[in-house]
């Protein structure tokens, strides 16, 4: 996600953390080398003007000029604007103050629309909400089955609707609001019609649902991938339909990141979540600052942190915490990590939100391939009671058995317990007993 755009953009940190002092010449090459960062990584021509024109009277000011740290500073701008272009500040989905909540989805077939409607169900039910799935498409209506068996596999409830009563829309949909509120459902989660491109028929049938639902929320889902095509896609729902809020899919298919950086500015409405996956779990909520973060290598520590919260198991945390204060970290408990680390999703999607400087320089970017987690789990069931708790008595005759036991080539047995042996030297670092003395003590 945004590797292209972090790369260059982190060279340009790289390239005024360099300089001594700002001046207007060594500002005028770092703003050179935003803009041609932003344009190749797709970014809007005058989203890309605005910004650049913000930052250097910002950059140029001579508070800025004068300080003891100017080059800080400026990276500081770049950071607080990439944000603002971002959207400055979280904007939560709206619930109504009297349910049901109507969330109306729209966007081009293809963007994702249909899955982000289960994952939204999905994130509903985490705040503890009752969501019903509906499907409601003038042109199309085996559209249904497609939500009908999404809702199955969530095991949520879904309002199915005969053909003969696509023909009288006013009436179905007023039904349909009503049965919603008699059986306490919110919020009512609509997916709406597609096609490959905007067109008049399109429109008119969006408003049509629009009009007699009233929802609380219009959101666009858009296809990141496509790029300029997706914010083209937006501008024209928002000038046609009016919306509320943007969904943005397949984000973490999209190196160059275009999309992300010009929907804000060009529909001028939020971005509120952010799709990473097929999976009904892998929907997260859009925060800009900490995404600005990210895209230029200082990391998202706070979203990995709220994911741990949600998916680990705190005491687990708390005894394992105690257990490396005191330097006793076993292959046992590396295990326990693994089954940790894969109920908060993919080890790629994590190390992404780690700072590209530091004690985690290197491996921010490391390519990571998910399934050596998998073989790793399976290395490590493999081994005896005795192994696990003290890997050195693992000899080659020992790591032969391993082998067959776990169905990998001898290779990866010695390749687990290299890592393992790196990173019990790593935990001996300062700075990683620094970050071991901020987590909370058992009482």
């Amino acid at each position: 996600m945004f590797d292209q755009l972090s790369e260059r953009l982190q060279k340009v940190l790289k390239y005024l953390r360099g300089e001594a002092k700002i001046t207007e010449k060594n500002m005028a090459e770092a703003l050179k080398m935003l803009r041609l960062a932003f344009l190749e990584a797709d970014v809007n021509y005058r989203v890309v003007k605005d910004f650049e024109e913000r930052v250097k009277a910002k950059a140029l000011n001579q508070e800025v000029l004068q300080s003891l740290t100017p080059a800080q500073q400026v990276i500081k701008i770049v950071r607080d604007e990439l944000a603002d272009i971002l959207g400055s500040e979280d904007k939560p989905l709206n619930f109504a103050s009297t349910p049901p909540s109507i969330f109306m989805l729209v966007g081009l077939q293809g963007s994702g629309k249909t899955t982000t409607c289960g994952k939204l169900a999905r994130w509903a039910v985490g705040l503890h909400k009752n969501p019903l799935l509906v499907s409601f498409d003038l042109k199309r209506p085996a559209a249904q089955d497609q939500i009908k068996m999404l809702a199955g596999q969530l095991n949520l409830p879904f309002y199915g609707m005969a053909p003969a009563q696509m023909a009288a829309p006013e009436r179905t949909l007023k039904e349909l609001v009503q049965h919603t509120r008699n059986h306490g459902f919110d919020p009512l989660i609509v997916d709406t019609a597609g096609r490959l491109h905007v067109d008049d028929e399109l429109m008119a049938e969006l408003r049509l649902v629009r009009d007699i639902l009233n929802p609380t929320e219009v959101i666009y889902v858009g296809d990141a991938m496509t790029g300029q095509d997706a914010v083209k896609s937006a501008k024209a729902f928002e000038d046609k339909i009016g919306l509320t809020s943007v969904i943005l899919t397949k984000l973490d298919g999209d190196a160059r990141g275009g999309a992300a950086l010009s929907i804000v500015s060009v529909t001028r409405r939020p971005i509120k979540f952010i799709g990473l996956g097929e999976k009904s779990d892998q929907l997260e909520v859009f925060h800009p600052d900490r995404m600005a973060s990210r895209i230029l290598g200082m990391g998202d520590i706070l979203t990995l942190i709220e994911k741990a919260e949600e998916k680990a198991d705190l005491k687990e945390a708390e005894e394992m915490a105690r257990r490396l204060r005191k330097e006793e970290f076993t292959l046992d408990d590396f295990r326990r990590q693994i089954v940790q680390m894969k109920k908060m999703g993919s080890l790629s999607s994590l190390v992404g939100h780690l700072p590209g400087t530091g004690m985690f320089k290197g491996l921010a970017k490391a390519e990571v391939d998910d399934r050596k987690i998998v073989y790793f789990e399976a290395i490590i069931n493999a081994m005896t009671p005795g192994e696990r708790a003290n890997d050195k008595i693992i000899n080659g005759s020992r790591r032969a058995r391993i082998a067959r036991g776990s169905g990998r080539p001898v290779q990866e047995v010695n390749q687990l317990l290299k890592q393992f042996v790196e990173l019990k030297k790593m935990m001996k670092k300062p700075g990683f007993k620094k970050m071991l003395g901020s987590i909370p003590r058992s009482r």
